[in-house]
């Protein structure tokens, strides 16, 4: 069985990294990693407004890192596992802290599901 990890582009890997050189982004793909969101509940967690948060998610959807899937009126993001430097990504993640606790905790405070029902 091979391990072969696929290489990717310099300037493409610098771009992703470059992108993820951002704090709020790479939580922010910490979290999709672990679960998908929508833009309200990053609103929440970053304690930022929602146009602030949307230019990041656009920035990461721009370059094909998250993609988004509409529930209703909702939209929710989530890590694309395609993208050429998933597993760069997936990699990076591996060396951050779990974002899973904010996400429950946002759950026990009842905003988790409650503004994208």
């Amino acid at each position: 069985m091979s391990n072969t990890i696929p290489l990717v582009e310099i300037d493409t890997a610098a771009k992703v990294l470059k992108l993820l050189g951002d704090k709020t982004r790479l939580a922010m793909m910490a979290m999709l990693s672990e679960d998908e969101c929508c833009v309200c509940e990053f609103v929440e967690l970053f304690e930022m407004s929602q146009s602030s948060v949307s230019q990041h998610v656009r920035k990461l959807r721009d370059v094909g890192l998250v993609e988004e899937k509409r529930k209703g009126q909702w939209i929710f993001y989530r890590v694309n596992p395609n993208h050429e430097t998933y597993p760069l990504i997936e990699d990076l993640l591996q060396h951050v802290p779990s974002q899973k606790d904010k996400l429950k905790d946002l759950e026990r405070r009842g905003l988790r599901v409650a503004c994208c029902d």
